[in-house]
Order: C-alpha cells, then structure tokens, then sequence
C-alpha cells in the first residue's frame, strides 16, 4: 500500500469513529454522532481538522491492540455567521469518549490556539470520564484543561454543550466556561454517580434527577440552556454567539435592524399597576423595548425572581438585569443575587453595555437566607456593579427600596445614566413599614389608628417614595415617559459608545466568593 493510499485508509477510518455497531447504538440513544454535530454548529463546509491522526499511546490492558486514529475527540476550527471559533467534540462511539493524555493534549492545544487568535471556544461533551487504563496521565490531561478554561477566562467566550455523560472531575471545565448547554433526556453532570451515593449516603437517586437537564437549570444553577435535542442544542448555541464578541478586544457583532431606534411603546404607559403591590411580568418591559421584541434569555429556569440575558438596541448587543416582581416580588436572594452576578461579570469582561430594570423591594427575608449567607452572596451583585466599566444605563420601573436600591445599578455605584418612570418608588423603605416605625407610638395611642396609618402611609409615599425627590438630589438623570424608554436608551447609548473607565491598578479584586 502506498503513502497516499495509507493517509487515504487512515483518514477514512477516523471519519468512521467506533465502528458500525457502536455508531448505531449511539444513533439509537437519539444522539447525533460527534461529526454531524460538528457540521451542524458551523457554516457548511467551513471546518478544519486538527489532529485527526493522534493516536493514543496507551501500552497496558490490551490497550495496544485497540488504536483509532483521533482518540475519541475532533478537535478543529471554523465559522459561525462568518466569525471563526474554535471547535472540539468528544466521540462517545470512540472508548466511550475517554480522555486519554493524547486527546487532552489535542483539546489544550486547539484552546491555545483559540485564545493566541482571538476565537470563541465550544465544547461540546460526550464523555465517560477519564480513561481509566492511563490512570494519572488521563488525570493530569483534565488539570491542564482546566487551567486553559480559567487562563482564557473573560479573553474569549467558552461554551460548554452538555451533550452526553459528563461526570466526576470532568464536570470541571463546563463549570468554568461562560454558558453551559444541556440536551433532554441524553446529557446529565455530576461529581459521584447514584452508584456511589447509594453506597455512601444510602440515597435512591436517578441520573435524571442527579445531574439532569432540568436539575442543573432549576436547582443548582450549573446549567443556562436546555435543548430538546441535540439538534436544538446546536441551534442555541449558534444565537447566543450572534450576541457576543469573538474576543475581549473585539466589538460585539452589529446587527441590522428595521425596528425605529424612536418607536413609542404604549403599552409600557399602563403596564405597571396602581397598586405597587401587585405584579407584573417585567419581560413584557424588555420585550417591548428592545429591537423586534428579540430577547434571549440566559439561565430561564434558575432563580426567577430575577431576569438576564442578551438583546439589540439600534442593532447593538446588550446585556439585561431586571427584577421580576411575578416572582417573589422582584426581591433579591442568595440565588438571584448570584446568578445576575456572573452574567454581569461577563458583560463586563466582554464590552456589553448593561441595561438594568429596576423593581425591588429588598432583599428576601428569612432564616433559611442569613443563615445561607445572603450578605455574602448579596455582596457579590453589588462588587460585580461596582468593578464593571461598560456602559451602565438603569431605568426604575417601581420599587427601588433599602439596600438593594444600592445594588442594582444606582448612581453611586457607577452607573452612567440613571431614569426613572413616574410609578418609581425610591426610599429606605415600603411607605407602611416606614409609617410603623416613624409612627410607632402615635398609632399606638390614637383611637382611630388604621385612619392614621393611612393618612401617614399616603403622605410619606408623597414626600419619599417617588422619582422627584430622588431626581433633585442628582440620583436620577430624568424621570421619563414609560413609553418613551426604548428611544432614550438608545440615546444613552449613543452617547456612551466609546466610554473609558478604569479600576484602580492591582492584581485583581477579591470577590467575596
């Protein structure tokens, strides 16, 4: 056999991964093989492999007799919309996709490779573990990925597809990238398996409901997306890098847009209730002012008493932090606090203007939260406000009340434009917890306190609780029509768009993690 026809065989057989029987057995777990799922992420016809030719050099346990070119993972490169990233997917057909020292050292060097040009990362993880044969070599291979996800941290976006098993110390690097994806019925994450927790705790537990799709979005925060298969997986994934740069460096992707940048909203006018202390579904807010009604929506499922995620304003990306009040009254938790954290940070770390939607009555109280560390967590949405230097625009719908007034994009913490809709309520606290305390031993003497109280409650909404006192002292920009909100931030961002801060010089910040 020639060179030539050698390559040809070679090449032939590493298209084909764990064979035939393999290859079916895959299909029939309802799971694209780990080359079409390639195909399907990027533009047809666009992909470069890297490394389709590493073999594993395992030679105990019979490994030797068992050699498949690439070694359980496509490592490679090419566009989304264009745009380059940087691709590998673990081939589950391939030794149950196995990390080997070799297949580890072909996904550091395509990270490497994508954060020297500048290039998003995508994972996509379908994978047994590490390949117990190598024993301390397979280990070491998932230390150095996990140090090239924290060393490409806030340089280039990672996205991490949860497309299969991900399990013991794997789990790590999905943890460490910017979003993580998870697809119904086929992908689960966790640390110990049922098996052991059995065996240790004496737990009856499912892989579902472990380190399932809907366990990870609701429950522990681990996860930002679900797909309902792999299909769809890819799919997302390809509109969330329609919002985000390709670098640190790089603008966010501009995107046209017929959508007048000065369309009235009227419904916005009538929207919030008369009485502040019933809800109203903030997405309704967003999806009236931003471009074409479009909002991608990041971690849906998890802590939903505050909302994030990615929009265009006059075809510009946006990050969005509002607070729901249809979910516990808009309050901030240890959850919510952490979560629009982190998608703060990212903004951040990536130039995404911050437009911030304020309805909040404080933080929640209870046992259960103090006792969980809410001043801990809550602290940390406050430091992610104050350390970001991207354009910063707040808009109070209602309630901005005590402490959490602070931490959600006020003047004083460095926000740029601050507005204000005439149903704002900006004050220490609710006007009926004030009167109680202000009023305490009046009402307590009067004979006729409950027509006290309201009267106190009405004058103490009118001399605090509004936008107007807050605007004269500065802390507020303008108070604006609710219908007009779409066309002055864009004239805030605008005006914005070539904004420089900075941040005293250090090594960097101690979060209070």
């Amino acid at each position: 056999m020639s060179k030539l026809d050698e390559l040809r065989r070679r090449k032939l057989a590493a298209d084909e991964g764990g064979g035939a029987g393999r290859t079916l057995k895959h299909r029939e777990a309802g799971k694209l093989l780990a080359r079409e799922r390639v195909e399907l992420l990027l533009d047809p016809g666009s992909f470069v492999e890297i490394g389709k030719l590493v073999r594993h050099q395992c030679r105990d346990f019979g490994m030797d007799a068992q050699v498949i070119d690439g070694d359980g993972v496509i490592t490679g490169y090419g566009t989304v919309d264009g745009r380059t990233v940087y691709v590998f997917a673990q081939d589950f057909t391939v030794f149950g996709g196995s990390l080997s020292s070799t297949n580890a050292r072909k996904i550091c060097q395509l990270m490497d490779l994508a954060t020297r040009n500048g290039a998003p990362i995508i994972g996509l993880n379908d994978s047994g573990g590490a390949r117990i044969q190598e024993g301390v070599l397979s280990l070491g291979g998932y230390a150095d990925i996990f140090l090239r996800n924290t060393l490409a941290s806030g340089v280039v976006p990672q996205i991490s597809a949860v497309m299969g098993p991900c399990a013991g110390g794997a789990v790590y690097s999905p943890a460490i990238t910017d979003f993580v994806f998870m697809v119904e019925n086929t992908s689960y994450m966790f640390v110990t398996g049922p098996d052991v927790i059995k065996t240790v705790t004496h737990e009856d537990v499912s892989k579902e409901t472990l380190g399932g799709p809907m366990t990870h979005n609701s429950v522990s925060g681990v996860g930002h997306f679900i797909a309902a298969n792999d299909e769809d997986c890819l799919l997302q994934i390809r509109d969330l890098l329609s919002y985000l740069p390709s670098n640190n460096h790089d603008d966010p992707p501009l995107r046209l847009t017929t959508d007048p940048w000065d369309r009235d909203a009227m419904e916005l006018d009538t929207l919030v209730p008369e009485d502040s202390s019933l809800p109203y579904d903030v997405k309704r807010v967003l999806r009236a002012v931003v471009d074409d009604g479009e909002f991608l929506e990041v971690h849906a499922h998890f802590a939903g008493n505050i909302v994030v995620g990615f929009a265009h304003m006059d075809g510009h990306p946006v990050g969005v932090v509002a607070n729901q009040p249809a979910v516990l009254a808009g309050c901030l938790d240890i959850n919510s606090s952490v979560k629009a954290a982190r998608f703060v940070r990212f903004c951040d770390a990536f130039h995404i203007p911050i437009l911030t939607f304020v309805d909040v009555p404080g933080f929640l109280p209870g046992t259960d939260q103090e006792f969980g560390g809410i001043i801990r967590h809550g602290a940390k949405l406050l430091y992610a406000y104050c350390e970001a230097t991207v354009p910063k625009i707040t808009v109070i719908t209602r309630k901005a009340y005590g402490g959490a007034y602070c931490v959600m994009g006020s003047k004083q913490v460095r926000t740029d434009i601050n507005l204000a809709w005439p149903t704002a309520e900006i004050a220490v606290m609710g006007p009926e917890g004030a009167v109680n305390i202000i009023y305490r031993r009046e009402l307590q003497e009067a004979g006729n306190a409950d027509q006290v109280r309201a009267a106190k409650t009405a004058e103490f909404r009118e001399r605090f609780a509004n936008p107007f006192i807050a605007a004269e002292h500065g802390f507020l920009d303008d108070v604006i029509e609710p219908r007009h909100t779409r066309r002055e931030l864009i004239r805030a961002l605008r005006a914005l768009e070539n904004k420089a801060d900075h941040t005293p010089p250090k090594r960097h910040g101690n979060i209070p993690l």
